[in-house]
């Protein structure tokens, strides 16, 4: 990738461009490998558990475990859409893809915000139909079981925290684990105040509000993805700010042109031109600016356009 930069800085650039790229991607490429591990983890710990639900369902004749083994399933595939994305976001940059396939982080946020609000909405409308025609509950095996499962959740869910500030795929599987463990966690809790009042209809009604919940939660996730996918400046960065740090440089006149993008949802992409009327800096002006870009905004691609003429602007 070192090429990203030639335009930049034409001679002796280009050991410089790979060294900063290398040095950067590396920064990164273990990042999301760090989080395999929890992927694997969660995954696993899921399979198992829908395994042994479904099992439940089937012998206690409970169609409410069974559509929470189902729902459980959905979380499965979840993980592994988001597992997919920080996977191939680790692939090498060929010919055709020349950043790589970075973006599939972002894609893979896309579709787990969509996938989740599908999900919900299927909880809800199940919930609005056993409103209408409550049936009964089966308390105690469902509770347990549902117990069980907000410990899987919460286990899973808990090996991601650490990760969803920085990275919105991160997020998505996070939101996705912890938006269950509060769905198990309302069956539970529902589940004992129906065994002692045998208000059947609180089941479906606390589905209702924890699923609304859940979608105000993921709209942010849905809505933020869909900005980079846009290539929308990350909320992150303040556009404005980059800008007047970039316009206090020794010697620009004015900048212009100055695009901010996201390449994958943690890496940050600029491309900019600045006026400089007393003549090209050099190679180590170069090097300060994308060192300062990546130090303040965490822009760690930036390619820099320098311009001797205002005709070069205008004309």
């Amino acid at each position: 990738m070192a090429g990203h930069h030639t335009h930049a800085h034409d001679h002796g650039g280009h050991s410089h461009g790979g060294h900063d790229h290398g040095g950067h991607g590396h920064g990164h490429a273990h990042a999301p490998a760090a989080f395999d591990r929890a992927f694997a983890i969660g995954i696993a710990l899921n399979i198992v558990f829908v395994g042994v639900e479904a099992g439940f369902g089937f012998v206690a004749h409970s169609v409410a475990l069974l559509a929470d083994a189902g729902h459980n399933l959905s979380d499965v595939l979840g993980l592994a859409i988001a597992w997919g994305g920080a996977t191939l976001a680790r692939r090498a940059a060929t010919k055709r893809f020349t950043y790589g396939l970075k973006g599939s982080t972002i894609l893979a946020a896309l579709l787990n915000a969509l996938f989740l609000l599908v999900a919900l909405g299927a909880i809800i409308l199940e919930a609005a139909q056993r409103l209408a025609a409550p049936a009964p509950v089966a308390g105690a095996t469902v509770s347990i079981v549902a117990a069980v499962g907000i410990v899987v959740n919460l286990a899973t869910a808990l090996l991601f925290a650490r990760g969803r500030k920085h990275d919105i795929n991160i997020r998505g599987a996070f939101l996705h684990m912890a938006a269950d463990a509060a769905v198990s966690a309302g069956v539970v809790i529902v589940g004992g105040i129906i065994l002692f009042t045998g208000m059947t209809w609180l089941d479906p009604a606390v589905s209702i509000v924890i699923a609304l919940l859940i979608i105000w939660h993921t709209w942010g996730l849905l809505r933020e993805s869909v900005e980079m996918s846009l290539a929308a400046v990350p909320r992150a960065i303040d556009y404005d700010a980059v800008g007047a740090a970039l316009q206090a440089l020794p010697g620009v006149t004015r900048i212009h042109d100055l695009h901010i993008w996201p390449m994958s949802t943690t890496e940050t992409v600029l491309t900019t031109h600045l006026l400089m009327p007393a003549g090209h800096p050099g190679d180590g002006f170069l090097m300060e600016t994308q060192a300062m870009l990546r130090a303040r905004f965490g822009i760690g691609h930036a390619t820099v356009q320098v311009e001797t003429s205002e005709c070069a602007v205008d004309c």
